[in-house]
This record gives structure tokens, sequence and C-alpha cells, in this order.
């Protein structure tokens, strides 16, 4: 059981950094830092695991759905567009959560539906970021009345068109590439009436046709080869946004759980925080952007040299590396 001197600094600490003249130190200190992350490369694409909920409240021997509800607090903590990020893309819900306890479920639900009701009357925060909200995932899942509120807050926010929060709810990137298939099947597979056959002896070469339509799928497509990495990309969720560079994880699992699989590449950096999400600010995301910002000079200047020995023997050398 901790001791009264511990709870006493911990209420003193507390105390001396909500006070205004500390406040406003560390509002110019964060902004100062800011501006310094803006005259380096800035990840224009940043993804988050918002892990630790659960863990944050038992440690902290509080209800489950509040632990969530500091969770959903905490997000608007980690938002860093004043640092030039372009898209957020958070992992909010999963398919596999609907497998969790009924009440857990409908209290995120609950959760979701009154986060995107005070963005909604309160729509200052996306406005002073120009991000708009979209919502990825298989809405068919969600109850009518969440549906409703994810409606009512894209709309208004549908005119803001410097940043993106892509929320993804419910997802998983098994069902974002199932679907994008079936896209790309079905707008490369156009049903249309055939022609009648001009004589019996041409029967043979016609194409096969449903008796009772008359009608027959022919291939959009020239063929399977046209189907390219590109093309579903422009299928996914995600389509029109930045590549990937940076996704983080919380909470200390080493994993992506079935979250933007398809988008990760090879110039993704992967952060693994041990920080409970709840924990999460703009303190603990600045020595990632940091490091990125880093790693992505030194990315660069090993491929400007492969560049200039590139062309010093006569050959181009591609961005992606190949010759």
């Amino acid at each position: 059981m901790p001791s009264p001197t511990l709870h006493g600094s911990s209420r003193t600490r507390k105390w001396v950094l909500s006070s205004p003249p500390v406040e406003w130190a560390t509002m110019k200190l964060r902004e100062l830092l800011i501006n310094a992350l803006r005259q380096g490369p800035v990840p224009q694409h940043v993804a988050f695991v918002m892990d630790g909920n659960r863990r944050f409240a038992r440690s902290n021997h509080i209800e489950t759905v509040e632990g969530h509800n500091m969770g959903f607090e905490a997000l608007a903590k980690a938002l860093c567009y004043k640092a030039g990020v372009r898209v957020v893309t958070i992992y909010a819900f999963s398919i596999e959560n609907f497998k969790r306890p009924l009440h857990e479920v409908n209290a995120l639900m609950e959760i979701a539906k009154i986060k995107l009701s005070q963005l909604c009357q309160h729509g200052e925060l996306m406005d002073r970021y120009g991000a708009s909200l979209r919502i990825l995932g298989h809405r068919s899942l969600l109850r009518q009345d969440v549906l409703e509120a994810i409606e009512q807050a894209t709309e208004m926010t549908k005119h803001n068109d410097r940043a993106i929060l892509n929320v993804c709810f419910p997802y998983t990137s098994r069902d974002e590439m199932t679907t994008a298939i079936r896209d790309i099947v079905s707008s490369s597979t156009i049903p249309h009436t055939s022609p009648p056959s001009p004589s019996p002896s041409d029967s043979s070469t016609s194409t096969s046709t449903s008796a009772s339509s008359g009608r027959t799928a022919t291939p959009g497509l020239m063929d399977i080869e046209s189907i390219t990495e590109k093309t579903i990309t422009r299928h996914m969720f995600t389509s029109g946004c930045p590549p990937l560079d940076l996704l983080v994880r919380t909470s200390g699992v080493e994993r992506l759980s079935d979250f933007m699989m398809w988008q990760c590449h090879q110039d993704t950096d992967i952060v693994f925080s041990d920080c409970l999400w709840p924990q999460f600010d703009i303190w603990k995301f600045m020595p990632i952007l940091i490091n990125w910002g880093v790693k992505r000079r030194k990315l660069e200047k090993e491929r400007g040299d492969v560049e200039v020995r590139g062309v010093g023997m006569g050959m181009g050398v591609g961005r992606g590396g190949g010759y």
C-alpha cells in the first residue's frame, strides 16, 4: 500500500504541473519542439494501434468502460497535424472485438456514439486542423444509432481538406483486402445482354449465356496481368491516402493484430511502445517522431548515394532501387 508521503508528493506534482505558469511554459515548449520537427522530414501518414485501455483500467482499479473512455480522450492529445502529418489512421475497434462480452461491446458502441456526437457539437478541433473524418470498416455490423452518428460527423467535417483522420471501426486487414478483391472482381466483370447469334453455325463460338436472362459476364479487364499492386491499393479503404510512413502500437505488445497489413511496406517504421494508450500523449510521441526523422534522413542519404553511383556507372536507378 502506497505511503501517505507518496500520495502527497503525487498530489503536489499534479498541482504544480496544472498551475497556469507551468501550463503556459509547457505549451510554449511543445510549440517550439513541433516547429523544430517541421524543419525536417515529417511522416505524412501515421497509424496507431490504441492498445492498453483494459490493462490501464485494471492497474488503476477503475471500470473497463472508463479505461476505454480515457483511451478516446488520449486520442486528442496524440493528434500530430501541427507537426505536418497529413493523415492519422487509428485502430478503434476490430471486428474480432465483437467476440468480447456483450456488455463491453455495447459500452464501446455507446462511447463511440457519444464521442462522435461531441465531435459534432464541438467541431472546432477538426476545423482547427482542417481535418476530415473518415470511418473505415464493415459498417453493416454497426447499430443504426451508431451509423447515424457516423453520418452526422463525417458530413460535418467533409469540407476540411488539409488533413484526414481515419477511424477504423469495425475493421480488420483481412476484411479490407477481401472487400478490395470483391470490388475488383465486381468492377471487372460487367454483365451485359448478349447479341443474338446470326446463325446456328455460330453457336459453337458464342459466349455461354443464361437461358433465362440472355445475360453473360464479360471481363472488363483485358487479362489477369492487368491487376497490379496499384489496382488493389486503389480499392483499399485508405485509397487516396499517402503511403504509411509510421505505425505505433502502445502497451508493449509486438504484433499488428490484423491492422494495416497491406499498407505496411518496406519503408514503414513500426514502433512498439511500452506505454499504455490512455497514457500516450504528444510528449510520448515526440521522441518517436524525432527518431523517425533521423532514420528517414539517413535512408534518403543512402538512396542518394546509390543513385549517384548508378549514374556514374551509366545506369538509371529508380526510387525503389531497381536498375
